[in-house]
């Protein structure tokens, strides 16, 4: 009979007391023994202890090497994310936890849904693995899709392909839809996974083929408003548009001030003015004038509230889904030329070093003089165009130069990722790409935003009533790289056979200085793309961690109101600090909180959206195309195969391993290469070469391309070579075996 393995009831106390302080947490082994002082000459001891505690019952076995307290275990709950392919990913709230959902394990969740998570025991492999006990929240109210009508019943197919169940609609639900129309089904119940969902037709869009239903199906995938309520227009309209005396009571008039907008050429709204004044001391004054919005839009009204759940303007492929509705944000905020406007005005005085001195914010009227789109300006300061206003804007364009020269020496990191619009015909398909060029109309600019945002940031320091604990405000913030996405950026630059060091502290001029240091080469566009994924994202909060990618210690959002709930929220912030700083309300950084996470997720919904509606829009281009052969450059490597992104259109399409039929090419990740293995061909990220359109798949948003040439090929780069090896006997053998 074996001995009963030696366990010790202190140790299994200390672990016991250390796994209740997290409940349902998993704990690595190897981290409990580290933080319980475990000798290795008694870990023999505490394995047995652990052990025991689960056979117990008393602790629990959830993944491999990982043990949790059981009792009084809190509700695991969190966003899931599902994947084109059927399985999902829940973040845990509170939690650096991620739960692995298998499809069949998900329940009745759909993309996005708020959902209860329940744990296995002992999940598989590395990762956390669970399925979903109950839905606490929908994230889609209304689902776009195509209507079909059978002989029994009748159903909505999704034309998002992650709301992966169709949708039964009973008979007297289906708002008298054709077949094949395209409908907005509202979500009404499901009551289990072995059954399909139900809903209601609210409203019949349209046929497939209509103008623009493309993208309106993509706006509700992501539950964004495709038009305000009524009640909201209504309510906008009543505002008055006369300015009266009382309005103009304690503003600064500038109306009979040189100031103008620099706008795209296709602008319906200008929240900013620009003005330059030179004073008699050598110093530049600046002003930067933004429209008024908290004049007309006070707080916890109807069209406040409806401009909170929105959160931001979102600009897609064909159409403009503001924040604010038109009479606001196009008529009374927009500061048309030759018309009073209120305003907020920031003025900036810069000495001769171009550091600000002394500067102003303050409520305003302006009188804006002009109205330029940004090919013009370029024009004139090219001297290409005559214009009575060209000293100020050939003043305006050396003082920026001179601050983005400043900005980059200081560390302000500098993406140029490749940005297009579209030409549309009278059915709203696109007949032409073109590409935006960033001119240096658009970096004044954008430099005077950055110095009116900064300066705004500072203020609030400045006005505290300590230092040590500054006013209640809301900014913009981009937190310092994780060093594990660093680590794989270095390794990638390693691969791409970028010469640089690796720096013992990661900083804005390191990553600045590297992106100078490639400009013109032919992988620019795809180390840049890497480079800024590597990057974390930008969002708003109450608590000032500073910008790591302009390297600003202060920086704010306070210069576009119509379209940033955040700006609206600072203008607000500001006028209540003008009047009394002393008096702050006790829940104002609680509210503030809330607004941040609110703005960050709805400015990260509407990226998503805007970048699935170009795409999409860029698949339909590409589709008349089929057969017609192209210049691009390899912008992915994988093990099975490659991603090409064409020339001045940016469309990206795939290349399967099984459709490379020159060789048989083998993957190397180090590299990110493929290697042939009998001609000793290589293709890597950066490679500028000649493909073909092969097919289009407009439901799935993918362009397959063939493989025609390699422009780049130089055996000489075979990097098995330059390691002096190649792949083993072994593996060719292998791989020679499984060759067709």
């Amino acid at each position: 009979m074996a001995k009963p393995k030696k366990i010790s009831k202190s140790m299994q106390k200390a672990i016991l007391a250390m796994l209740k302080k997290q409940p349902g947490v998993p704990v690595n082994r190897k981290e409990m023994s580290h933080a319980l002082g475990i000798h290795k000459n008694n870990y023999h001891l505490f394995m047995n202890s652990l052990l025991d505690l689960v056979r117990q019952g008393q602790l629990i076995h959830v993944k491999k090497f990982h043990y949790a307290f059981p009792e009084k275990r809190k509700k695991l709950v969190g966003e899931l994310r599902t994947t084109r392919s059927g399985y999902g990913f829940v973040d845990i709230e509170g939690q650096d936890l991620e739960a692995f959902i298998a499809q069949p394990n998900l329940n009745t969740a759909f993309d996005r849904d708020i959902v209860e998570v329940q744990l296995y025991a002992a999940s598989k492999g590395k990762r956390l693995e669970g399925f979903v006990k109950r839905v606490v929240k929908r994230f889609r109210e209304n689902i776009v899709g195509t209507f079909h009508k059978t002989k029994f019943y009748s159903y909505v197919t999704p034309d998002d392909p992650k709301v992966y169940r169709d949708i039964l609609v009973a008979e007297d639900a289906t708002d008298q839809a054709g077949n094949g129309q395209k409908v907005l089904v509202r979500f009404d119940r499901w009551e289990g996974d072995r059954h399909n969902p139900e809903g209601t037709i609210v409203e019949v869009l349209g046929d497939a083929d209509d103008p623009g239903i493309d993208i309106v199906s993509i706006a509700y995938a992501y539950n964004l408003p495709v038009s305000f309520p009524k009640k909201i227009d209504q309510a906008a309209e009543a505002i008055r548009e006369d300015i009266s005396k009382e309005d103009l009571a304690g503003r600064m008039d500038l109306r009979s001030l040189t100031c103008f907008t620099i706008d795209p050429v296709d602008a319906r709204d200008y929240d900013d003015a620009v003005s330059l004044e030179s004073l008699p001391n050598g110093h530049q004054r600046l002003g930067v004038h933004i429209a008024d919005v908290s004049h007309y839009v006070p707080e916890g009204t109807a069209i406040d509230k409806e401009a909170f759940k929105r959160g931001t303007s979102i600009y897609l492929a064909d159409r403009v889904i503001p924040m604010l509705p038109e009479h606001l944000s196009n008529q009374l905020c927009s500061l048309k030329p030759g018309e009073d406007r209120l305003a907020f005005s920031c003025f900036m005085d810069f000495d001769e070093q171009d550091k600000v001195v002394d500067y102003t914010i303050t409520p305003s009227v302006i009188h804006s003089k002009r109205r330029y789109n940004y090919e013009e300006v370029q024009e004139i300061i090219d001297g290409k165009r005559k214009d009575d206003l060209k000293p100020h804007l050939t003043a305006m364009h050396q003082l920026s130069k001179r601050l983005t020269a400043k900005r980059f020496e200081k560390g302000g990191i500098d993406f140029e990722t490749p940005e297009v619009r579209f030409e549309f015909d009278q059915k709203g398909f696109p007949v032409k790409i073109i590409p935006r060029q960033r001119l240096d109309s658009h970096r004044l600019i954008e430099e005077f935003m950055l110095a009116a945002n900064q300066t705004v940031a500072k203020h609030i320091k400045n006005i505290s009533p300590k230092k040590t604990s500054t006013l209640p405000f809301i900014y913009r913030v981009h937190e310092k790289p994780d060093e594990e996405k660093m680590t794989r950026l270095f390794d990638f630059l390693r691969a791409m056979q970028v010469p640089f060091r690796t720096p013992k502290r990661v900083t804005s001029r390191f990553i600045q200085q590297l992106l100078q240091s490639i400009k013109g080469t032919k992988e620019e566009i795809v180390i840049e793309e890497v480079a800024l994924r590597s990057m974390m994202r930008a969002v708003y909060s109450e608590e000032n961690i500073g910008h790591f990618g302009l390297g600003f210690d202060d920086y704010t959002h306070f210069t576009s109101p119509i379209r940033r709930y955040p700006d609206l929220t600072v203008h607000r912030l500001l006028k209540h600090y003008q009047k009394t700083a002393n008096r702050i309300p006790g829940k104002m950084q609680s509210t503030l909180k809330k607004i941040a996470e609110q703005s960050s997720r709805m400015e990260r919904l509407a990226m998503e959206a805007e970048r699935e509606s170009v795409k999409l829009k860029k698949v339909e281009y590409i589709q008349q195309y089929i057969g017609e052969t192209y210049e691009g450059v390899v912008s992915g490597v994988t093990s099975f195969g490659l991603f090409v992104e064409l020339e001045k259109t940016f469309i990206e399409g795939r290349i399967s391993l099984a459709n490379l039929t020159d060789d048989f090419y083998i993957y190397d990740e180090k590299t990110y290469s493929l290697i042939g293995r009998d001609t000793d061909g290589v293709i890597r990220l950066g490679d500028a070469v000649k493909v073909r359109v092969d097919s289009v798949d407009l439901e799935k948003r993918q362009v397959d391309f063939t493989f025609l040439e390699n422009h780049s090929d130089d055996t000489n780069r075979n990097p098995w070579k330059t390691r002096n090896q190649s792949p083993s006997r072994k593996s060719k053998r292998k791989r020679r075996k499984k060759r067709p």
